[in-house]
């Protein structure tokens, strides 16, 4: 089976039920059998902008704990990649969690 991506959105709208994508995303991991695949940055920008959400950081953390979202990728071992990413997409506004 091939992994399903989460970006840093999908994971906001998962944890914060104002969200318009919420319910969405709330059914897609009830229902995907696919491993649910991120990276470190994401799941770090994730717990900034649900600072301020009462438990939301908690939970993303929980939800790696709970082998709900898996972290397969590591900066450490892929800084070359990473690099030349970033370089290939210089004159695009992107950074490390894209």
């Amino acid at each position: 089976m091939k992994p399903v991506l989460l970006d840093t959105g999908f994971i906001v709208a998962l944890l914060d039920r104002s969200e318009s994508f919420h319910k969405m995303c709330a059914r897609t991991v009830r229902e995907v059998a696919t491993p649910l695949v991120t990276c470190e940055a994401v799941i770090t920008e994730s717990c900034y902008l649900l600072r301020n959400l009462s438990g939301a950081s908690e939970a993303v953390i929980e939800n790696i704990a709970a082998g709900i979202f898996q972290v397969p990728f590591q900066l450490s071992r892929e800084t070359a990649s990473v690099k030349q990413v970033l370089r290939k997409y210089k004159d695009r506004q992107i950074d490390l969690a894209d």
